[in-house]
This record gives C-alpha cells, sequence and structure tokens, in this order.
C-alpha cells in the first residue's frame, strides 16, 4: 500500500504477460494482474495483432466479457498446468462469448489465449519476488520472464478493457514466389470496374489527424454521402501507429520513440503496428460500399481490395504476392500490411468497408527495432527470424521516387478495364 499527496491510498499489483503466436496466425498477449499480498489474481487483460469485427457496442461488450472469463478461469482454477490448452469445456466457455455478442475473430482462438493465459500465471508465480514499475492503462504486457507492478486505486481493481479473440484463426496461403502470379475471378474484376473509386492524393496530415480522416471518410461512405475513394495519405510527422487491439507499452518502446520524434497513435482497425517517417513510406486508404465485398470471407476480402496492388508492382517487375492473411511480400521479405473494419449503414446508406495498407518505400530498419518492441514470440513462425531482414523496401526494388511510385499506382487504377486487369 502506499498514499499520494492527497492521501489517497493505493494498492500495488504485480502484472506479468504471456504470450502465444500459432502459425499462420496473430499474437496474444495475456496480462494477469496479482494482488501482492496473497498473490491472486485480480484481473486479466488481452491483447494483440488479431483482428475482431461487429458494431462497437458488440466488440466492447466481448472484450470485457472475455477479459472478466479469463479472470473466472484463473479463479475456478481451470488453468492449472495439468489442464491442457485444448480443454473442450475451457475452449467451449470461451468460444460462447463470441457466438454470445456476433462478432468475428481473425488470428486467433481459444488455445492461443489460453496458452498466453498459462503463461502469463506461470511468470507470476516464479517472478512475484521481483515487482517493477507497469502500466495497466492501456493494453499493457510483459514477456513471460518478467513481472512488473502497478499503482491503482483500491476502489478501481478492475483492469480497463481492451481487446481479445475467440474463433479460430483462419488458414492463409504462403506469398507467392515469381512462379505463378495470383490469379482472381472475373467477377471481382466487375466489382472494381463497378466501384471505379475516386483517387485522392491528400495533403500532408498529422498523425492523430490521418486516423480521424479514416473514420469519418468511412462513415460518409456508410451514409451515403461519399463516393468510393482510394486516398493515398502524406505524412506530416514521424509516427508509430498501433493496432486496435494491441498493448502500446509492449509494442512500442515509448521512451526511445518520444526522443527519436515520432508521435504514437491508435487506429481503428486490428493488426499490427506501423513505423512511419514521411517520406518512407505509402499508406493509402480503401472506401468502398459493403457491397463490394458481399459475400466474400475475410481472406477473399483481402485480396479483392489489394488485387489492383499486386497487378501494379507486378507490372513495375516486382515478384510479390500475398503472404498469410494481410501481408504484401516479395520473394525477399514483407513489403507492407493491410487491415480492415467494415462501418454500418447510417440511414438510408450502404454502409462501407475500410481497407488501409502501408507499404515500405525506403525504410529505416534498424531504427524500426530501436522503437519497435518485436518479440521472439511474434517472429516465431517467421522463416526469416530478423526484423530488419523481413523488410524490402520497394525503392531499391523499382528504383522510382515516392511520388512517380504513387503516380505508377493511380495509373493502375485509372485502367480502362478496371484495376488489376490483365
Amino acid at each position: 500500500m502506499r498514499t499520494d499527496s492527497a492521501c489517497n491510498v493505493y494498492r500495488v499489483n504485480i502484472e506479468s504477460r504471456g504470450e502465444c503466436k500459432r502459425p499462420g496466425g496473430k499474437l496474444v498477449g495475456v496480462t494477469v494482474a496479482c494482488a501482492p499480498d496473497n498473490g491472486h489474481v485480480v484481473g486479466c487483460r488481452v491483447d494483440g495483432d488479431f483482428f475482431v469485427e461487429g458494431d462497437d457496442a458488440a466488440v466492447d461488450r466481448y472484450l470485457r466479457r472475455l477479459n472478466a472469463a479469463l479472470l473466472d478461469i484463473v479463479q475456478r482454477d481451470i488453468t492449472q498446468c495439468d489442464t491442457p490448452p485444448d480443454d473442450p469445456d475451457t475452449v467451449s466457455y470461451l468460444e460462447r462469448i463470441a457466438r454470445d455478442e456476433h462478432v468475428s475473430v481473425t488470428g486467433a482462438n481459444a488455445e492461443t489465449i489460453l496458452t498466453a493465459l498459462r503463461r502469463a500465471l506461470s511468470a507470476c508465480g516464479r517472478d512475484a519476488a521481483r515487482p517493477a514499475s507497469s502500466r495497466l492503462a492501456s493494453p499493457a504486457s510483459v514477456t513471460a520472464h518478467d513481472a512488473r507492478r502497478r499503482a491503482t486505486p483500491s476502489a478501481a481493481s478492475a483492469v480497463p478493457t481492451s481487446s481479445v479473440t475467440i474463433t479460430p484463426a483462419a488458414s492463409a496461403p504462403q506469398a507467392s514466389r515469381g512462379l505463378t502470379p495470383p490469379t482472381f475471378p472475373g467477377e471481382w474484376h466487375e466489382r472494381w470496374h463497378r466501384l471505379a473509386p475516386k483517387i485522392v492524393v491528400d495533403k500532408p496530415r498529422r498523425p492523430q489527424e490521418q486516423m480521424d480522416v479514416d473514420v469519418q471518410w468511412s462513415r460518409e461512405v456508410a451514409a451515403g454521402e461519399r463516393p468510393a475513394t482510394i486516398r493515398f495519405w502524406q505524412w506530416a510527422s514521424p509516427v508509430v501507429v498501433v493496432g486496435r487491439f494491441q498493448s502500446i507499452p509492449d509494442e512500442v518502446h515509448e521512451d526511445v520513440a518520444a526522443k527519436e520524434g515520432f508521435t504514437v497513435v491508435r487506429r481503428c482497425t486490428g493488426g499490427g503496428a506501423m513505423f512511419i517517417e514521411p517520406g518512407n513510406t505509402i499508406t493509402y486508404s480503401l472506401y468502398a460500399p459493403r457491397w463490394f465485398a458481399a459475400d466474400l470471407d475475410i481472406e477473399e476480402s483481402y485480396r479483392l481490395c489489394d488485387m489492383w496492388l499486386i497487378a501494379a508492382l507486378r507490372g513495375l517487375g516486382l515478384d510479390v504476392g500475398f503472404s498469410g492473411l494481410n501481408d504484401i511480400a516479395s520473394s525477399h521479405g514483407k513489403i507492407g500490411g493491410a487491415a480492415q473494419r467494415r462501418f454500418p449503414p447510417i440511414g438510408s446508406g450502404p454502409g462501407s468497408i475500410l481497407h488501409h495498407v502501408t507499404l515500405a518505400y525506403d525504410i529505416d530498419a534498424v531504427k524500426m527495432t530501436r522503437v519497435l518492441n518485436i518479440s521472439g514470440e511474434k517472429m516465431s513462425d517467421k522463416a526469416v527470424k530478423s526484423a530488419v531482414k523481413r523488410v524490402d523496401p520497394m525503392r531499391a526494388q523499382t528504383g522510382l521516387s515516392r511520388d512517380g511510385l504513387i503516380a505508377r499506382l493511380a495509373d493502375c487504377l485509372t485502367q480502362p478495364d478496371g484495376p488489376g486487369a490483365n
């Protein structure tokens, strides 16, 4: 116990974090908070770079219920070391929450969450004797070999809402390696031809303004007040953009980021962190009516939205294809990543799908590894274990200036037969 200058009494909880990532899936982290006097777990929270689709209220309820369920699991001693991660009763208990709230989770499942929880509990028991400073105010985490402390008002022992996941992770094909270009159904070309998006090369904007514009334009399309649009972003300052369900303290070395002049903001979509310096990345957003991706599953919708990009980059001589659910990769490494979110109809509007992509143009990968906290678990299923070597900037591959490359991409979007036409 301790007090501050206003004589408020605070409880110092011990926190620990566990992580789990299955091949082809997304990273899941679970942070548990333990009371220092008796070691009892008083809160659990899930975070990660997975995706959760559903209306905002349903997603919020789902996350709250998932965090509460993990605490209930711990208190009911379900996660003992001799209980397998795929214990049917426990898995069913977690999966039922997603069904109840009618949300769709991609990139993680009950087994990965339970494995991360077990690792967090193991770390808490092993390291409880050496607490350190912590923060559980936003999705926070520590490694399975680390424990931390957090000062919390004694009247507020509940763990803040974060993000979670409960449905099976979607399997996804590996990147195309230059043998056969990806092929797309003819009907997808017809969708693009009908969409005929307006192309906007935007003015430079500050990081938070970029996030706000993405939501605003998505809602305008959802209301039928804006036509389908592709916006190429221009950045006014360096930024790290974390995913909707990630933990900022565990994804970003915040002190290093501040010294390097980076702002940290959170976007409205799931997925991983984006490291951005003006002139070194190409970011664009597609704002489309929901009919554009109607009757497609999540993986197909990513392919549909990025088919024009694959065609454009291949037209420039790059050996590119899809990797996993949402990455664009060349035969040399990752080029970029995508994320999506669906917005419900507003009034009599059609609803909308937001699909945005960040591509590495001339990224400083060494600085990136100083600013971002890239855990070993996150890299565990990668063929190339070095985050630096996994990035494959397009400047070296194309020989084009950034503005010149954007112009070539925009040209592809205006082909008479539609984007991605053969």
